[in-house]
């Protein structure tokens, strides 16, 4: 099945739709959604009808645009109380925030991507394309290495075939097989690191979140810049946010987290 949904008939299409909707990041016109060129237009609006209809869109007849609907804003806070690591992560979280005073991320894999589920900023706050919500590459953060190393073979496959590899900065693992041993490095150290591959000026250290199975649920890590930290520095900090991943896993595995490695 592909990412856009074409394998799932009728329902994936209309998700599909919905996704180019939400990615846009702003109100969008039938016009800009037709010019991509995915359906045709008698089939766009007709999803754009019945995704309206349902509450999964909203429609400003003023402006004649289309936006992300109430009903989505009662599933995602369903979804995040349900699904996300972050409720119960919260506490441990805060905790380890006072301690150490730098950025911390909270991440789990969705559809082969990081999907920021909680943060906790520095001391001194830092400008960074991370928020909760929003979604980022895997093959280039620390957060999605550490997922990524602890998928099994063919999860890790799927996960693999929907990297972009584009090239953020010049330190960015560009490559299938770039990528490939550098997670050989994380699974052997047991953490993952950024060098700025995402972000100049960024880096950071994470741990996977593990069941007892090895399984990842999800990734913790602490980011700087480098600026005012080193990546030796950073990585003095492993013991302490890997007690943190291990004590939410403990939490997460009686709460029966759902199995989903995000294929």
């Amino acid at each position: 099945m592909g990412a856009d949904g074409r394998g799932d008939g009728t329902v994936g299409k209309a998700l599909d739709v919905l996704d180019l909707v939400a990615q846009a990041g702003h109100p969008v016109r039938f016009t800009e959604l037709l010019a991509l060129g995915r359906y045709p237009k008698a089939t766009l609006y007709r999803f754009l009808q019945t995704l309206t209809h349902q509450g999964m869109l909203s429609y400003d007849t003023e402006r004649q645009t289309y936006g992300l609907g109430v009903r989505l804003v009662r599933l995602a806070h369903a979804a995040w109380a349900q699904s996300s690591l972050a409720p119960l992560a919260r506490p441990h979280l805060d905790a380890l925030s006072v301690e150490i005073g730098e950025t911390i991320h909270l991440a789990q894999l969705d559809q082969g991507q990081v999907l920021y589920v909680d943060k906790r900023n520095a001391a001194r706050p830092v400008e960074m394309f991370s928020q909760a919500g929003k979604v980022g590459p895997a093959y280039c953060t620390g957060l999605g290495k550490a997922m990524l190393a602890h998928l099994p073979p063919e999860a890790l496959d799927r996960a693999l075939d929907r990297q972009s590899f584009h090239r953020f900065t010049a330190r960015t693992l560009a490559t299938r097989e770039m990528l490939l041993a550098d997670l050989a490095e994380v699974r052997a150290r047991g953490h993952a690191v950024d060098r700025e591959e995402h972000e100049p000026g960024i880096i950071c250290v994470a741990v996977p979140i593990l069941t007892r199975s090895g399984r990842a649920m999800g990734a913790l890590s602490i980011t700087s810049t480098t600026a005012r930290s080193t990546l030796e520095a950073l990585e003095r900090m492993v013991p302490r946010i890997r007690a943190t991943a291990d004590r939410i896993a403990t939490e997460a595995e009686s709460w029966r987290f759902p199995e989903n490695e995000g294929p």
